[in-house]
Formats: C-alpha cells, sequence, structure tokens
C-alpha cells in the first residue's frame, strides 16, 4: 500500500475523454514496470491499472492498481478557480541550439548511407508561479479551453526517484491505443502546422497546405505504417484508411484513424500501448536510430512523449500520447513544457522550430503567458 498525494481530496489520475472520465486515487499497489501491472491484470489479482509510462521503455513507470476508481460515461467538469501568474523562466535549450539540432539531424537524415529515416525533436520551456498551483486547477484550465473536454493528470509519484509529488498535466489529442470490447482504435497524428485561429482565411489556407505537403505526408506515413503492422501482428480485421485533417485548438494535423478488432482473450489496451510505443511520431524511423539520437541531442525525456491512460482486467482501457503537457514540480510552482516535431531529410530547421513554439501555445496559452516578452522561439 502506498500515498503518492499530499492532498487526499484531488485525484491522483484523472483522463478526460469527449465520451468518458477515469479519475482515481492515490493509494493502491505500485507497479514499477509495465510487465509486472500486466501480469497482475491477467491474473484478475487486481481490477484496473491507471498511470503513465515514460518515454524510453524500461524505465520506471508510474503505474498503480487504484484503491478506488471512477468511470463516468461524460467528460470532466472543470471547476473555475484563479490561477496565480506563471511567467517564463527560461527556454530549454535555447531556441538557437535547437535550430542547429534540427540541421543536425537533417544532415544525417540526408545521408542515404545513415540508417535514420525520420527522428522527433524536442524541446522544453520553464515557467514560475509566484505561489503554489494545484495540478488540479491545471487541468481543469486544460479541459475547459478544449472543445473536445480532452485533459489528463497523473501523479508521477508511483515512479519513484525525483518523481515523488510531481504531476504530469496536458490535454493530448493523439490517441495511441482504445479498446472497448473487441474494437480497437488507434489515432496517430504526424505532420502538423499551426492554426491561425483570428484570420479564418489564412487558417484554411495553412490546413489546405499541410494537406497538399508531400513531406509531411511522408512523415505521417512513417507512423502509419509502424502502427497498422503492429496491430496487424495482434489484431485481425485491421483497416487503415487515408489520412485526414484534424483540427486541434492551436494546431491542424494529419490523422488517421486506424481500427481493429481482438478477441476477449486478446491482447488488453495496455499490452497494445506497450507494443506501439513509442511510435514514429513520437520518437522516429527506425525506432533504435532514432531513440539514439535524441537521448544524444536532448537527454532524458521522463514523461515527456510517453503514454498516460488506464486498463481493466478486461482489457478495456484507453492511453493517450503525452504530448500537450507540462511537468508540475512537487512545491507547485515551476512547470516544464515540452513541445517536438518530425524532422525528415526534407525538414527545413526554421519551420520546425516554429512548429514547437506553436504546440507550445496549448499549454502556455490558457496559462495567459503566450504573449509575455520572453523568446520561446
Amino acid at each position: 500500500m502506498i500515498t503518492i498525494s499530499t492532498d487526499s481530496s484531488d485525484p491522483a489520475f484523472l483522463l478526460s475523454r469527449p465520451q468518458r472520465t477515469v479519475s482515481a486515487t492515490a493509494g493502491g499497489t505500485v507497479f514499477r514496470s509495465a510487465h509486472d501491472a500486466i501480469t497482475a491484470l491477467r491474473s484478475g489479482r487486481i481490477s484496473h491499472i491507471v498511470g503513465a509510462l515514460p518515454f524510453t521503455p524500461g524505465a520506471p513507470t508510474a503505474l498503480w492498481a487504484p484503491d478506488s476508481v471512477t468511470i463516468t460515461d461524460a467528460p470532466h467538469q472543470p471547476g473555475s478557480r484563479a490561477l496565480p501568474r506563471f511567467e517564463l523562466d527560461t527556454a530549454l535549450p535555447a531556441p538557437e541550439e535547437h535550430r542547429q539540432r534540427v540541421a543536425t539531424a537533417v544532415e544525417l537524415l540526408g545521408n542515404p548511407a545513415h540508417p535514420l529515416r525520420k527522428v522527433v525533436l524536442a524541446r522544453a520551456v520553464r515557467a514560475r508561479a509566484p505561489k503554489p498551483v494545484r495540478a488540479l486547477d491545471i487541468l481543469d484550465l486544460m479541459v475547459a479551453s478544449d472543445p473536445l473536454s480532452n485533459g489528463f493528470l497523473v501523479d508521477l509519484s508511483a515512479a519513484g526517484g525525483r518523481y515523488p509529488g510531481r504531476h504530469l498535466v496536458g490535454s493530448s489529442p493523439e490517441i495511441l491505443i482504445r479498446r472497448n470490447g473487441s474494437q480497437v482504435l488507434s489515432h496517430p497524428l504526424a505532420g502538423s502546422a499551426r492554426r491561425i485561429l483570428d484570420d479564418d482565411s489564412a487558417d484554411r489556407t495553412a490546413a489546405d497546405a499541410l494537406l497538399a505537403s508531400t513531406k509531411d505526408h511522408a512523415e505521417h506515413r512513417f507512423v502509419t505504417d509502424q502502427v497498422s503492422a503492429v496491430l496487424r501482428d495482434r489484431c485481425a480485421e485491421v483497416h487503415t484508411p487515408a489520412s485526414e485533417l484534424t483540427a486541434t485548438p492551436a494546431m491542424w494535423h494529419l490523422g488517421t484513424p486506424i481500427t481493429a478488432t481482438v478477441p476477449v482473450a486478446g491482447p488488453s489496451a495496455l499490452e497494445l500501448a506497450v507494443a506501439l510505443h513509442p511510435t514514429p511520431a513520437i520518437c522516429g524511423t527506425p525506432t533504435a536510430a532514432a531513440a539514439r539520437l535524441i537521448a544524444e541531442l536532448e537527454g532524458e525525456r521522463g514523461f515527456y512523449a510517453g503514454a498516460v491512460g488506464w486498463c481493466d482486467a478486461d482489457g478495456n482501457g484507453e492511453w493517450m500520447v503525452s504530448i500537450r503537457c507540462a511537468e508540475l514540480s512537487a512545491d507547485g510552482t515551476t512547470l516544464l513544457a515540452h513541445a517536438g516535431g518530425g524532422i525528415v531529410a526534407a525538414s527545413d530547421p526554421a519551420a520546425e522550430l516554429a512548429e514547437t513554439t506553436g504546440k507550445f501555445q496549448r499549454i502556455l496559452g490558457p496559462l495567459g503567458i503566450a504573449d509575455l516578452p520572453v523568446s520561446v522561439g
């Protein structure tokens, strides 16, 4: 038994989706590996798993079987508390260094002798508040500012190490995997363009340019090919339609809703999530080469670009890619937000830097710090 939250009145896990909200308390049995959690679910010793998978497979997970879990067939209803004003502190790395990292990757990707075909590079910004902020209040802001009420909150204490008291909070648009009975859905996103929200005509032009972009479709195809192949090995009736335009509050994306079926005793949502992660949408192609370059250029990503979700003993569940998110420090005063983009041989480093700036707006904009005079790119 554990306690992984200092405020028992707040959920330690909450995933808000248009069709459902899953929330859980802090107490329960911790699993530092997805394999152990899968074994416990398969044995029937536990009824649910909630939490987060890190970006790096094999690193400690923040998974636990909660003492209490609540599932409702409606999105989370956010409160309306006022937050203290966050201020940007620093960019990690500086925007110019990120541009140079992208240029380095483009050079490798342009070398036909190098195995790398795509890599997703990210950068971070840190913001500070003058007094502690509750993770639940940030989650409420994320849900309230998303047209589909998407949002997630995970207490990372179960991972141990440097994570006790820290929370991952965000609003991801990307479904890594969802299983509901025999029905399976993965909806990867790759290939992006920043939206122009104050000009409908310019916003439509940006969307049309993304749909016509050979470079972005090539980047997207790496993802759909890998996801489809993983599902074909484990599921039946895998259907991969043509990619389509997907709108989020700050970005346009190319997305593909890939469907499949599984028998009752087939792989659970958590098993499928582990098999798929990390997809080329947040790592690259081939996976090992991309992961090595990310580790070399960025260092440890922690739970950014991992997955957050839940799974029950019948195999049902949903796992979202942990993007458009930030890690809140244990004292509640510091946020570390990440944003990344897929790099291929035809990528332009300046455009990729601008894309990350656009993606930061999903987490920074609702906090009211998007327009501060501190350069993030």
